[in-house]
């Protein structure tokens, strides 16, 4: 089970860094909401971590702001690539890095919103050539940890690896774990590979630069999360879904393999313009493929570490009002001492 987030117990021993705000989840869950909906009470700028929005004129069926929500919350990394172009985890990382330290250097606080959990698992962790986990290792290290506690594990990391324990908090078991492991499989501290690795290109762990709060919306009853994804498709139907693919169709330039007509309920509705699937099935293979997007995206949030977890529904069925799972969320982040200003 992940440790409940230590947001209000800060290690004194670390830099100042400034804060960041990661907002996850599975799709149809009401991120962006949420997102303008914090914005009323935070000196945030949104940047986008979804791997579908980042194409121009994919629009409705990839549940975009509209020009009314963007006016009011402006989005970063929307509408940045082509269509017939192909963007990658690497590519993201550079491009939050980027817009994280000019939100940053404005005074204000970035807030990271989507679903594309491979790009904020490459953000928090970076692009590592360190090596594969051995499960061995792996094992021993967690029984001495559970006999000795993690603070005790940090200082043997501080002993061996006294540049990355100097950055991490003696409570951050998923950390600690991991440092240790590579040195103890290898006998090579884990900032040495991280050095090899940013002068060959790659990144470091956002965590070494920023105070990261890292929220996510989760259902209890996965029933009605598919019956709220099946709503919203048939909604992007209405709203011209099908005259949206028509006229990536119609340029002539793309292709099903690429990675844009590739995303999901994309690949669906291009199968049945090229005359693949009916409607019908176009509409059934369409929710489904849905459903199992939000499947993998919560198979990656069940495990993942510190993150603090707001529920949509309570666990007899009765939803959660969009109002209290704010408030929520504005005391937590409250009690991180991210801003002054509570909700009202």
């Amino acid at each position: 089970m992940a440790e409940e987030p230590n947001a209000s117990q800060p290690a004194s021993f670390l830099p100042f860094r400034p804060p960041a705000i990661f907002l996850m989840g599975p799709t149809a869950t009401g991120k962006t909401d949420l997102a303008i909906a914090l914005r009323e009470y935070l000196p945030v700028d949104i940047i986008s971590v979804d791997s579908a929005l980042v194409y121009r004129g994919l629009d409705i069926g990839s549940a975009k702001p509209c020009a009314v929500e963007l006016a009011k919350a402006p989005h970063r990394l929307i509408d940045i690539c082509d269509p017939s172009e192909a963007y990658s985890a690497a590519q993201f990382v550079t491009d939050a890095r980027r817009e994280m330290a000019d939100i940053t250097a404005k005074g204000r606080i970035p807030l990271l919103v989507g679903g594309t959990m491979l790009y904020f698992k490459a953000l928090l962790e970076g692009l590592s050539d360190a090596p594969a986990v051995d499960p061995a290792i792996r094992q021993a290290i967690e029984t001495e940890a559970a006999q000795k506690g993690w603070p005790v594990m940090h200082q043997q990391l501080m002993e061996v690896d006294p540049d990355t324990a100097a950055k991490i908090h003696p409570n951050h078991s998923q950390r600690i774990q991991r440092a240790l492991e590579v040195f103890r499989a290898t006998g090579v501290p884990v900032s040495v590979y991280r050095q090899q690795h940013q002068q060959g290109g790659g990144g470091a762990p956002i965590e070494d630069d920023y105070e990261i709060f890292q929220l996510a919306l989760l259902p209890h009853d996965r029933k009605w999360l598919h019956q709220r994804i099946e709503q919203r498709f048939r909604q992007m139907l209405v709203q011209g879904f099908e005259v949206e693919v028509r006229a990536l169709l119609e340029r002539g330039d793309l292709h099903a393999d690429l990675p844009a007509i590739r995303a999901v309920g994309y690949r669906q509705m291009w199968q049945f313009l090229e005359g693949h699937l009916s409607y019908d099935e176009m509409l059934l293979k369409g929710v489904a493929a849905t459903r199992q997007l939000a499947k993998r995206q919560l198979t990656w949030l069940r495990k993942w570490p510190d993150l603090q977890r707001f529920y949509l529904d309570n666990e007899d069925g009765t939803l959660i009002s969009p109002k209290e799972i704010l408030d929520n969320c504005l005391k937590f982040l409250h009690k991180g001492s991210i801003y002054n200003r509570q909700a009202e």
